[in-house]
């Protein structure tokens, strides 16, 4: 009988003494993103629009509520391009293996040109909002987000004493990998 009351009490002080091993809190990424969408400029009171794509590279940490990156874009329309440099915050509500999140960034535009015009684009602020769906891969160290976004900077450049702003928004797929 003791010896039976022994193990029982050995194996009880195991599981509870016995630290448990968990997946860390968060988790690193970086990612690259590609979208299509349009850019309209807005010159006093009338607008320009053309068709537009993007291309972009992140790099991040993503905790249980929240996600936080760093964010670089290529913008490229048919007579214009930009850069963008933009810290993002993510709500990401939770669910199972997709996620519906919501974000916001700031950051600037800088090293742009609009050939039509023959205008380089000034360094100035850069806004953008995000909502989208992370979907992941449960055996792979991927996570896919698919996502609508509207990126806005205002007086990008100045032509005949009138300063443009600019609107970007598009659909994009970004692929994320967890280190």
């Amino acid at each position: 009988m003791k010896l039976k009351t022994s193990i029982i009490l050995t194996t009880l002080v195991g599981l509870v003494a016995t630290p448990a091993v968990a997946n860390p809190v968060w988790d690193l990424y970086a990612g690259l993103a590609v979208g299509v969408g349009a850019e309209t400029l807005f010159i006093d009171g009338k607008t320009e629009n053309q068709s537009a794509q993007s291309f972009g590279a992140m790099f991040g940490v993503d905790i249980p509520a929240f996600r936080i990156e760093a964010e670089y874009n290529y913008l490229k329309q048919s007579d214009a391009h930009a850069n963008l440099a933009l810290a993002n915050v993510y709500f990401k509500v939770p669910s199972t293996v997709v996620k519906p999140y919501i974000g916001v960034g700031a950051g600037v535009m800088f090293s742009g040109e609009n050939e039509e015009s023959n205008k380089s684009f000034d360094t100035t602020g850069a806004y953008q909002t995000m909502l989208g769906l992370t979907v992941e891969t449960p055996a792979l160290p991927f996570k896919f987000d698919i996502e609508a976004r509207a990126v806005y900077a205002p007086d990008v450049y100045e032509i005949a004493d009138k300063k443009p702003d600019f609107l970007h928004y598009e659909g994009r797929l970004k692929l994320r990998y967890i280190f």
